[in-house]
């Protein structure tokens, strides 16, 4: 049976395997990690020098068709996850741009592209509805119909399984993935890989290798547009994609709150400084009209986001009210674009899209050249 399925089952599967030349085993190299296991299917990931990634490709599927041996096991995906040596530091004479020691030059390197427009829907800080905001944005794109996909890049914790109510696993073709699909669109989540409680303890390299994955090897197809799904803050996920997906524009989602905007106007930043145009603000949590008596609430403070934008000089994208039937379409797999379609809230997420679409092809992402001090 599949629930008897244990880590230490794969891991001795992977013991059998072993890098040609050598009699040290995959497990015993230290190669294999992250191993997940839902109903049946289990992935785990092989960490890899990039210079290995073609030779390594047979290791790769006699590590899968090792693990597809065990009894119960339906389908088993390995994923690389590419670790470069770090480079020698260079001497002064060799440094003629007048970098600091401890300067690290991080370099752009761009991919397929998986969209025609790709746009990340950011936070600096998580618990303002970004996901929420992302995946009724993206059925709002689609009703003006574009073909959209989403990719929740939030690795520690995947939101989209739940939002879109979807519990099976992709499938493969060709060694890529076929994104699975709800409502229309085309969508990808570390969380379909793996049961819904159970964490993610990947380092960030290992975190940036599965994001470039799942955008380049992720058979996305004609889309429009791609919506990303970034995890809150300003860390290695936010970097990776802004350098490696060639982003149209950012929106920025947060609540009126003093505290929230804080943390956005770091998001904002960042994607400044990466050359990452924002197409505008989102004020989520906006207000509460009480379903009793109609007075409206400002819970989380009023204004601050239309604000913020209009201090910067940024489109207000509009307003998302603080109401029930968003959480309770989110969390029950139909999201409110598509649940109620003729709701003044879904029409909020229409009005939105409305802008963000109009604002793509003005949009003008510059080649970022990122130092870290």
């Amino acid at each position: 049976m599949t629930a008897s399925l244990t880590e230490d089952m794969i891991l001795d599967a992977l013991k059998k395997v072993s890098i040609e030349g050598s009699i040290i085993d995959l497990v015993a190299t230290g190669h294999v990690s992250g191993v997940v296991i839902k109903d049946g299917n289990v992935g785990f990931s092989l960490e890899i020098d990039p210079e290995d990634a073609d030779a390594i490709q047979p290791l790769r599927i006699a590590a899968e068709q090792a693990v597809s041996s065990i009894p119960g096991v339906l389908s088993a995906t390995a994923m690389l996850t590419s670790h470069r040596k770090p480079e020698a530091p260079a001497s002064p004479s060799s440094n003629p741009s007048g970098q600091q020691a401890g300067e690290q030059k991080i370099h752009q390197g761009a991919m397929h592209q998986p969209a025609k427009h790709v746009i990340a829907v950011a936070s600096g800080k998580g618990g303002v509805g970004k996901s929420t905001t992302a995946i009724n944005l993206a059925l709002a794109l689609k009703a003006q119909g574009l073909s959209v996909g989403i990719l929740d890049a939030d690795i520690y914790g995947p939101s989209l399984p739940r939002l879109t109510g979807i519990t099976k696993k992709p499938t493969t073709q060709n060694n890529k993935l076929v994104p699975l699909e709800a409502y229309g669109l085309k969508v990808m989540s570390i969380g379909f890989l793996m049961e819904e409680d159970a964490p993610t303890i990947w380092r960030g390299p290992m975190v940036m290798s599965a994001l470039e994955q799942m955008l380049k090897d992720v058979l996305w197809g004609d889309l429009d547009v791609l919506v990303i799904d970034m995890p809150p803050g300003t860390g290695d996920a936010q970097l990776t994609l802004s350098q490696r997906a060639k982003l149209a524009g950012a929106v920025i989602v947060s609540t009126p709150q003093d505290l929230a905007l804080i943390d956005a106007r770091k998001g904002l930043n960042m994607f400044h400084k990466v050359g990452v145009p924002v197409l505008g603000l989102i004020e989520n949590m906006s207000f509460f009209v009480c379903p009793s008596c109609g007075d409206t609430s400002h819970i989380f403070g009023h204004g601050g986001a239309e604000a913020e934008a209009t201090r910067l000089g940024l489109p207000f994208l509009g307003k998302i009210p603080l109401e029930m039937a968003i959480r309770e379409t989110a969390d029950a797999g139909t999201p409110i674009v598509v649940n109620q379609p003729d709701s003044p809230h879904a029409k909020a997420y229409l009005d939105i899209a409305a802008k963000v679409s109009a604002s793509l092809d003005d949009a003008q992402p510059v080649a970022p050249k990122i130092t870290i001090n």
